[in-house]
């Protein structure tokens, strides 16, 4: 791509769309040589000796001897009296940086008042400060971009596909800009939630203001009436479900208080950090339409931080048609054209069974799917179950292998299907076998799954297991994502992509036998981990840091303070349970 960029670059130049930020070649020859003296003394501290320590700082390094040293180089922030405006203005949104969620500290800028020095020290000086800038712009751009960390440093499953900007391209696209600043700028994140953070961090730090009421977004308001509880029908019932986001089934009866309802006021109570009953009166009113003065969930400046840092490991924009599930959150939302068109709940991996956090791209939706079960679970989850009998059991000994009954487990040795009972398992490596579930009621991925090859081998899938569904705490799977009412989310993607109606996305669910459908345009996917969500009230919602990663990004920000060196975050009581209790999931 850089050879192209290049060209597009010259034929910009060409046209003369760089601004003249050096003297123009009618401007007398003492000013001439003066700035020739300045471009040649950064050329040359530039391309003296690479110092850097760090590839980036190499790269970046690079970049800039590659752009000064070009025949036509300019200068892009010094002139021969100083600064520029354009040099004034990159400097003061640098400093800025903090109400973005950066630090400013970070960024080495020359003394704006130092630079008026005559001869061969006022020329070094002048250099210094282009060469201090431009480094400053690389930096802030890449930081901004997500760089400031390595993730997988901090934990295998934080693995986010960053799109870090190249060094080149951006010193050469800044220098032509008309205004620089805002092109600097633009590497931040441009998400609503990111800009509602960046709003929420000046107001903790003592900036902003609190919006007016005609500036508050409006919310679902659920007006004076008795308190609603699971069991009633009520025409209030019907705003509360539009006000909290449920998704009709198609079947409930929209006036109904049911289980779905209470599931859904409870988990809204607990973000809100006030009493969890399931119940709507007063109070709980108050809070679902957005007055303030009532209780909320603090958010620290730190949590607030580390939250808009993962902001920058997504892209810009999503897609027009993506998915998304906010892993500490338990909840999946798919997104069209901006807005949110579904959303439902989610059960991820336990602690020592993480759903990572990486983006990929939905492929194949499977119905009535196989589960071919991964090694980690042959090794620990079955093999141990697997054990020789002294005789009482089966005559003349053997082995106990009915935890492959239990299961409906099948396998597959050397491409047949063989008996669990005749393998020699003192011999054979269990791992070398193919041990499969096939479809049926039983089968630990329900009805449907949805396929996006990538190295940690999860997906999304159904399950047989829906009272999970109804657990504030829904870290049960080993890695895998169980979706609530996976039906809807096919039927939104084969009507998007392949124009299926909902009677055979139905027939599918229900008939489906290793039925791949191979979807024509690939679907965004999004597994994320967001610990502190602002809603449109204006209120901040938490989320417990399942897996400790709040700690450890913390930690590698140098955000400091006793929350930055908390380690061990205590598993829910469910994980705990021998999984050999239940049937097993991804």
């Amino acid at each position: 791509m850089r050879p192209l960029y290049r060209i597009a670059l010259a034929l910009v130049l060409a046209v003369g769309c760089l601004p003249a930020i050096a003297a123009e070649p009618d401007a007398p020859a003492e000013l001439m040589s003066r700035a020739d003296a300045i471009r040649m003394a950064v050329q040359t501290r530039l391309s003296a000796k690479f110092r850097a320590k760090s590839e980036t700082k190499k790269t970046e390094q690079g970049a800039l001897v590659e752009f000064y040293s070009a025949l036509d180089a300019r200068l892009l922030w010094i002139d021969e009296n100083g600064l520029t405006d354009r040099g004034k203005a990159v400097m003061t949104e640098i400093a800025k940086a903090d109400d973005y969620g950066l630090r400013a500290s970070d960024y080495k800028l020359p003394n704006a008042e130092g630079l008026s020095a005559d001869g061969a020290a006022g020329t070094k000086a002048l250099a210094d400060a282009e060469i201090k800038i431009s480094f400053a712009v690389l930096r802030y751009a890449r930081d901004a971009r997500g760089g400031r960390i390595k993730p997988q440093t901090l934990s295998p499953n934080l693995d986010p596909t960053l799109a870090l900007p190249d060094p080149f391209e951006v010193i050469a696209m800044i220098g032509f800009r008309s205004e620089p600043a805002a092109y600097l700028r633009s590497f931040q994140p441009d998400q609503p939630q990111f800009e509602a953070l960046r709003k929420k961090l000046i107001e903790l730090r003592g900036g902003g203001s609190s919006p007016s009421p005609s500036d508050e977004p409006q919310v679902v308001k659920i007006p004076a009436g008795p308190t609603l509880r699971k069991g009633m029908e009520h025409e209030q019932v019907a705003l509360l479900r539009k006000r909290l986001e449920i998704a009709s089934d198609g079947g409930s009866n929209e006036l109904v208080f049911d289980d779905t309802v209470e599931q859904a006021v409870k988990e809204f109570q607990a973000s809100r950090g006030t009493r969890v009953d399931g119940l709507v009166g007063p109070g709980t009113r108050r809070l679902l339409n957005g007055q303030r003065g009532h209780a909320s969930s603090p958010a620290s400046t730190r949590s607030i931080l580390v939250n808009m840092e993962r902001w920058r490991w997504l892209p810009h924009d999503f897609g027009p048609l993506y998915v998304r599930v906010n892993i500490p959150e338990f909840k999946l939302r798919v997104g069209k054209d901006g807005e949110i068109i579904h959303t439902a709940r989610a059960v991820v991996g336990k602690p020592n069974k993480q759903t990572p956090v990486f983006s990929d791209e939905i492929e194949t939706v499977v119905f009535g799917p196989f589960w071919n079960v991964p090694n980690s679970i042959k090794v620990e989850e079955i093999r141990p179950y697997v054990r020789a009998d002294g005789g009482w059991l089966f005559s003349g000994g053997g082995w106990n292998t009915s935890v492959f009954q239990r299961h409906n487990l099948r396998i597959k040795y050397g491409g047949r299907e063989v008996d669990p009972g005749s393998l020699d398992w003192n011999r054979i490596d269990i791992r070398s076998l193919h041990i499969y579930q096939p479809p049926g009621p039983t089968n630990v991925l329900g009805k449907v799954k949805f396929l996006f090859p990538n190295k940690h081998d999860v997906y999304m899938h159904d399950t047989p297991q829906k009272h999970l569904f109804a657990k504030p705490v829904r870290a049960e799977s080993h890695g895998c994502m169980r979706i609530q009412n996976p039906g809807q989310l096919a039927a939104i993607l084969l009507k998007n992509d392949q124009g299926w109606n909902a009677g055979r996305v139905n027939s599918a669910l229900e008939n489906g036998h290793d039925q791949n459908v191979v979807l024509r345009q690939k679907i965004p996917v999004y597994m994320t981990y967001f610990t502190v969500w602002t809603n449109e009230d204006g209120s901040v919602s938490t989320f417990r840091d399942l897996y400790g990663h709040d700690a450890r990004m913390a930690s590698a920000l140098r955000l400091g303070g006793a929350q930055a060196r908390e380690a061990q975050i205590p598993q829910p009581a469910s994980a705990d349970a021998s999984e050999w209790q239940r049937p097993w999931s991804r």
